[in-house]
């Protein structure tokens, strides 16, 4: 896979809120249809910013992960039935743009995986790894536009007090959609 270069995104703190389920690494193919309940709620949940979406791995083992289908929002108050949250501290992002169908997103993760992430210096951090971000752009219909994959990553120097990474300073862009 030709996977592009990242960009750098320091992001602010988010509330994500929708549909969270865990799946077995074998049963991904049943994401569609989390998106397909969770759509008709798409720009109707209280405290909605925006109108972008976002796809959260959380709590990943050996045999599987937590995927929540959800939009940024304001609180937590009046949040339909069955709905989770989940916070997202402010953290660092690599941000890759994925430019195929959104059924090629595994690829475009696992290139992330096995060809940057181990060259880059940088760390994948804790829960969440992941986040797939459907911009205003997407078009659910044909699965294709304004998607991106976001790793939360730490520099592995970065534990140590008053650290700066220099060769990064141009490229940090603060990104608060």
């Amino acid at each position: 896979m030709n996977l592009e270069s990242p960009r750098i995104v320091d992001a602010k703190p988010m509330l994500i809120a929708g549909l969270d389920q865990r799946y077995e690494y074998d049963k991904t193919s049943e994401i569609p249809a989390q998106w397909g309940r969770f759509a008709p709620h798409i720009g109707s949940i209280p405290g909605q910013v925006g109108g972008v979406c976002y796809g959260v791995s959380h709590e990943m083992d050996k045999t599987g992960f937590r995927y929540l289908a959800g939009v940024d929002v304001t609180s937590a108050d009046g949040l339909p039935e069955g709905f989770s949250i989940l916070q997202l501290p402010a953290q660092r992002y690599a941000v890759f743009p994925h430019r195929e169908h959104v059924s090629k997103l595994s690829e475009t993760c696992g290139a992330i995986g096995s060809q940057w992430l181990p060259q880059s210096g940088y760390e994948a951090v804790d829960s969440p790894v992941m986040l797939e971000r459907y911009g205003e752009g997407f078009d659910p219909r044909t699965g294709m536009g304004d998607v991106e994959v976001w790793l939360s990553v730490l520099f592995p120097d970065a534990r140590f007090v008053g650290w700066r990474d220099e060769r990064l300073a141009n490229e940090v862009n603060y990104d608060y959609d």
